[in-house]
């Protein structure tokens, strides 16, 4: 879907923004008929409260938006886009109560994020009411922030389409498209052909489902540093011989969201012109069961020749990013990054809405963490933590894609991955949810994207751009 800001020459009602604390000195500053109006009202700034103040004509003249308290903004992004489901169809302007720069371009991207709607799969027998738009803010950078939220909004829609309707053959044409509108090149190995290219472990995964696993390889631009994003594209997850429990299984469409999110990097990377010679491998599999699945105490071998041990089928993320990342590896590019729904360790230690990642260096890290509290990204930084590595060793082969125990899980799962880059001088690895569990501000409920605009925002330093 196209998310846009509203024409800046249309005619737009004022918004005011008032925080609780601040909101009894502004409604004094007010003229007399929207100060007697609002106390008659018994309006009170709560966050994403609003009231509409009339014109005397039957229309509207103003609306007055809650940021509430200190605290409800300490713990909500995009606070100001609560406001904008409460709002009236028609177009909207920031008359006051946000500060420029930071603020006020957090506030435009939040309006356009929570513009989203995935409606696929819903008849509209009657017209959709207008929505509220907002005109871009004078001094955010408009093209920017319509590129991020296009990214975003690609990255969702991958998310949320079934999975029914999203195996590996749809995604591939996604990435098909994505291609085809920002001008890159394009390479799929499928099925069979994987064994003949040496990409044994993502055919193992995928060799068990009625549709044929592959390698998508996307490459854009001929200038500056090379950066490859590697993303899961698990199109569904059953578990494989490991079957997962229903209740497990019921969001497994979501396990291509490391895909999806590359794909929105891209786009948004492309849209904005970075100066990269920008590489996306993705493979896209379905763990399904069949004769043909691969079975707990089987050993495969990689594309790098280390050899894993299976001990869990529904740890088979690693094995078909592990092969991608040795093939990514081989052409040492400046920067390699990982993006998978990969552990529920992760889950447990930060829950769905904090990114944990890992790096090989602290600037690298520094630089992640910073571009995420900036843009409203949160991430938080997990260590290679050393002495775990020998928990991933089981003795039978080089290496383990499930060690017994439970602790440590998405540590062992980054170091696992870690192990196939040897070459490219800076390495990182987002564990992320892909799922936002109930609405909020500018993240409607369903498949969101989770660590790309952090990333987006550090690549220019990160990349010396």
């Amino acid at each position: 879907m196209s998310i846009r800001f509203a024409q800046s020459g249309a005619p737009a009602t004022p918004l005011h923004y008032v925080t609780a604390e601040g909101y009894d000195d502004w409604r004094a500053g007010q003229p007399e008929r929207v100060s007697d109006w609002l106390a008659a009202t018994g309006f009170r700034p709560a966050l994403g409260r609003v009231a509409l103040v009339p014109d005397g004509a039957g229309g509207v003249a103003l609306a007055v938006a809650g940021l509430g308290s200190t605290s409800e903004r300490a713990r909500t992004r995009f606070a100001a886009a609560a406001a904008r489901g409460s709002l009236p169809g028609g177009v909207w302007r920031i008359a006051s109560g946000l500060a420029p720069g930071r603020d006020m371009e957090e506030a435009a991207l939040g309006w356009l994020l929570d513009s989203y709607r995935f409606d696929r799969y819903r008849k509209s027998p009657e017209e959709a009411a207008e929505p509220a738009r907002l005109v871009a803010p004078e001094g955010v950078d408009a093209a920017r922030l319509e590129a991020i939220a296009a990214g975003e909004a690609l990255t969702r829609d991958l998310i949320n389409t079934p999975a029914c309707d999203m195996g590996p053959e749809e995604l591939e044409a996604a990435f098909e498209a994505l291609a085809g509108e920002i001008g890159a090149a394009i390479a799929v190995t499928r099925g069979e052909a994987l064994l003949e290219a040496n990409l044994p472990m993502i055919h193992a995964v995928g060799r068990a489902a009625a549709r044929a696993p592959r390698l998508i390889d996307l490459r854009l631009g001929e200038r500056g540093p090379k950066l490859t994003l590697v993303g899961k594209g698990v199109c569904f997850d059953t578990g494989g011989l490991n079957l997962k429990p229903s209740q497990s299984m019921a969001l497994m469409k979501k396990d291509m969201g490391g895909a999806a999110t590359v794909a929105g990097l891209a786009k948004m990377i492309a849209s904005l012109g970075l100066p990269v010679r920008l590489r996306v491998l993705v493979p896209a599999v379905e763990n399904a069961v069949s004769g043909a699945s691969f079975r707990p105490g089987d050993i495969l071998t990689s594309r790098k020749g280390l050899t894993v041990e299976v001990n869990n089928t529904d740890a088979e993320g690693r094995l078909v990013l592990a092969d991608a990342l040795a093939l990514a590896d081989e052409e040492a590019p400046d920067l390699i990054v990982s993006m998978a729904t990969l552990t529920g360790a992760a889950r447990v230690a930060v829950g769905p809405d904090l990114v944990p990642f890992f790096a090989t260096d602290d600037a690298l890290a520094a630089a992640l963490a910073e571009a995420g509290a900036k843009v409203a990204d949160p991430l938080w930084q997990l260590p290679f933590w050393e002495p775990y590595e020998k928990m991933i060793e089981p003795g039978i082969a080089d290496l383990d894609n499930a060690p017994k125990g439970g602790f440590a899980g998405a540590i062992t799962a980054a170091l696992f991955l870690r192990r196939f880059v040897e070459n490219a001088p800076r390495y990182a690895h987002f564990d992320i949810y892909g799922w936002q569990p109930e609405p909020a501000p500018g993240r409607p409920k369903g498949g969101v994207g989770q660590g790309a605009r952090a990333l987006l925002e550090a690549l220019p330093g990160v990349l010396g751009l």
